[in-house]
């Protein structure tokens, strides 16, 4: 087909062109068909996003991805030219891609009337069928609609009431294929106002010309809900025009949420083996769970998966330069390595007022907190249950899995481990503590000779302890100090003194 150079040649071959959202329809239908992934890497949208742009595509419509930050919208949009022909003819030389049968330029009308059958046509790729512009408050109409082009004018001696002089934007310039503009509601409502006839008559004027020229344009538009920006807002007659809204959101499972990280951060390092235990994935993406609901976290701006995608960058990255110092071949994150992770967590929450009171670095630091604790009670028994019945007169024993544990800090010892430590070292520090290898293995039943994994795994025990208030914790230059808790409270540095 790609064979065709002349309009005749192609009437010859009997191509027939379709609107462009016709033809994204048939070829959609053909993928539905054969059960071909629509939209690879979007993760947690099956059923409910993705159903929706389906059923948009289908009815013809004009499309809104409407959601916070980080729901992938953009993402999902630059994968819709994949729906489109490989290839189409356009009349060669033409700006908005002029259709070969029905041209709607004056240049594309001229061709035709001046060679007919002979007029050259050229095959344009998918890739050159899609337009994307950010909306900025500086956007005009110029940029998007057009406007008279004084250089054209004077260069080809034209007056400027020609339709020559016309200086097409991106929009018609899209002509037979997909434009998106994203974050519509910066946008100013006047530039808005510019986009009604595109959207219901499929038309544009430009510069009070007397002509229309009809345009092939599929709109996709994505914004962030109303109340969320106070930049600006879409204008109600440009929101009834768009004919489909449809709402995104952030995963509602840990297991969609790891899945995005997994596929999205960046954690295979040269020459080094990474040793990444799960609980250390649901507790980076319980930090984004957990924010999600924190009443110092401002929920109208949204929590994006970036922050979990950069607290794991961040997290693997002090893993892996402790494996660098020390000369270890394995990256194996620890504990006391979660601090390093905040840097990509406080920069992606917007605080109230409350949570700007408490500031971001604590704020954080309690949402890592929270975090390990939700994914503690997952693997270990309740620390916090209370003990069974005595009978009357009798002491109360604590019987718990913790008790060995918590009786040897409240003995008065103590260990510190931190992120700089030689392995050795560390695993000799945390079997410091009677019966904690034994509660680990339980438990998670590691493999004995795998101490990489089993030393994190133990730390992560202690930790969880101190987030269920059993023992308490100082962190001081990364340096990790665990320690009796009733000690602690009366030297003025316990749990009591955290945000929760």
């Amino acid at each position: 087909m790609k064979n065709a150079k002349t309009l005749g040649e192609l009437k010859n071959i009997g191509y027939k062109v379709l609107s462009v959202k016709d033809e994204i329809r048939v070829n959609l239908i053909k993928k539905l068909r054969t059960k071909e992934q629509l939209f690879p890497g979007i993760i947690g949208y099956e059923s409910t996003v993705i159903p929706a742009l389906i059923n948009a595509i289908l009815a013809k419509h004009d499309i809104i991805l409407l959601g916070l930050r980080g729901q992938a919208k953009t993402r999902l949009i630059r994968q819709l030219p994949a729906l489109l022909d490989e290839y189409i003819p356009t009349i060669k030389g033409s700006e908005i891609n002029d259709n070969p049968f029905l041209p709607v330029s004056k240049f594309g009308a001229d061709q035709i009337a001046k060679f007919g059958d002979e007029t050259e046509i050229e095959w344009i790729h998918r890739s050159q069928r899609f337009s994307e512009k950010l909306a900025t408050p500086d956007v005009t109409i110029a940029d998007l609609i057009g406007d008279i082009d004084p250089i054209k004018a004077a260069t080809q001696r034209l007056h400027y009431s020609h339709e020559g002089a016309i200086h097409f934007g991106l929009i018609p310039r899209s002509n037979r294929g997909i434009f998106a503009i994203n974050e519509l509601p910066d946008l100013q409502p006047r530039i808005q106002v510019g986009l009604f006839n595109i959207l219901e008559e499929k038309d544009v004027q430009i510069r009070g010309f007397n002509i229309r020229i009809p345009l092939d344009v599929f709109l996709v538009f994505t914004a962030n809900p109303e109340d969320y920006t106070n930049r600006g807002s879409i204008i109600t007659p440009l929101k009834d025009r768009i004919d489909s809204q449809i709402l995104t959101h952030y995963p509602r499972s840990l297991e969609d949420a790891i899945e995005i990280t997994n596929q999205e951060a960046w954690v295979e390092r040269d020459g080094l083996q990474l040793h990444m235990p799960y609980y250390f994935k649901e507790i980076v993406e319980n930090i984004a769970f957990e924010a999600r609901k924190s009443e110092f976290v401002d929920q109208k701006s949204g929590v994006s998966a970036r922050l979990t995608i950069a607290a794991m960058e961040n997290l693997v990255s002090n893993a892996e330069r402790r494996a660098i110092v020390m000369s270890e071949k394995d990256i194996v994150p620890r504990m006391c390595d979660l601090p390093h992770a905040l840097p990509g967590v406080t920069g992606k929450v917007e605080l109230v007022f409350e949570g700007e009171q408490e500031g971001a670095n604590k704020v954080g630091k309690a949402l890592l907190g929270k975090a390990t604790r939700e994914v503690f009670k997952k693997y270990f028994p309740d620390p916090l249950q209370k003990p069974k019945r005595v009978p009357q007169g009798q002491e109360p024993k604590d019987t718990s899995e913790y008790s060995k544990i918590v009786q040897w800090f409240e003995g008065g010892n103590s260990i510190e481990v931190a992120d700089d430590m030689p392995f050795i070292a560390y695993y000799t520090e945390l079997n410091r503590v009677p019966n904690l290898y034994a509660v680990t293995q339980k438990y998670f039943k590691l493999d004995p000779n795998n101490q990489f994994d089993l030393a994190s795994a133990m730390e992560f025990v202690l930790d969880g302890l101190h987030q269920n208030s059993k023992i308490a914790k100082d962190e001081v230059d990364h340096i990790t100090h665990y320690k009796d808790m009733v000690g602690s409270i009366f030297s003025n540095k316990g749990k009591f003194e955290d945000y929760d």
